[in-house]
């Protein structure tokens, strides 16, 4: 099988996207302080990126959750490999995701993070596929909606791979 890779969203857009999305997040947020949840490994990249441009005070924490393996198409497992370091009870949480497809993987984490009691628990996301959605779930910041397509970089991989594209690409498999 050969790999093609097509710009979907580019790199100029996608840095646009990502400070609009930080200045709504300064508005909603002004006064106070912001913990920041990376979901890794995919966010990493949006998730340091939007930061910069945060101008509400942040700490910030990583968990690393997995639904996918080497796959095109999420397995439905949800794997915890790396919880959270820091308390979030009474603070205001903001999970911050690469991409929603069937909305399982965050709708249990949700749940999960709930049950710590932060006084607010937001989500935002670089990619929506809201027609994939298959759990009930709302992100307050959206980057881009897209279509049912496998996409790469800006921290999206396949097979551990095109993590550092800079842009959104759409990736096909195709017969050699």
């Amino acid at each position: 099988m050969r790999e093609e890779i097509s710009v979907l969203i580019d790199e100029a857009r996608v840095a646009e996207r990502v400070k609009e999305l930080a200045e709504e997040i300064n508005r909603d947020y002004e006064g106070k302080k912001l913990h920041l949840i990376c979901i890794l490994k995919g966010s990493v990249f949006f998730t340091c990126e939007l930061a910069k441009y945060i101008k509400v005070p942040v700490t910030m924490d990583f968990m690393s959750v997995s639904s996918y393996g080497d796959g095109l198409t999420s397995s439905g497992c949800i794997t915890i490999s790396q919880d959270l370091t820091m308390n979030i009870e009474g603070r205001e949480v903001l999970l911050v995701e690469d991409i929603i497809d069937s909305g399982r993987t965050l709708s249990y984490l949700v749940h999960m993070l709930g049950k710590r009691n932060p006084a607010s628990l937001q989500i935002c996301t670089l990619l929506d596929k809201a027609v994939c959605r298959t759990a009930e779930l709302h992100a307050a910041y959206t980057g881009f909606e897209i279509e049912d397509l496998f996409v790469v970089g800006y921290g999206l991989d396949y097979a551990q791979k095109y993590r550092n594209l800079p842009y959104i690409g759409e990736l096909k498999l195709k017969e050699d």
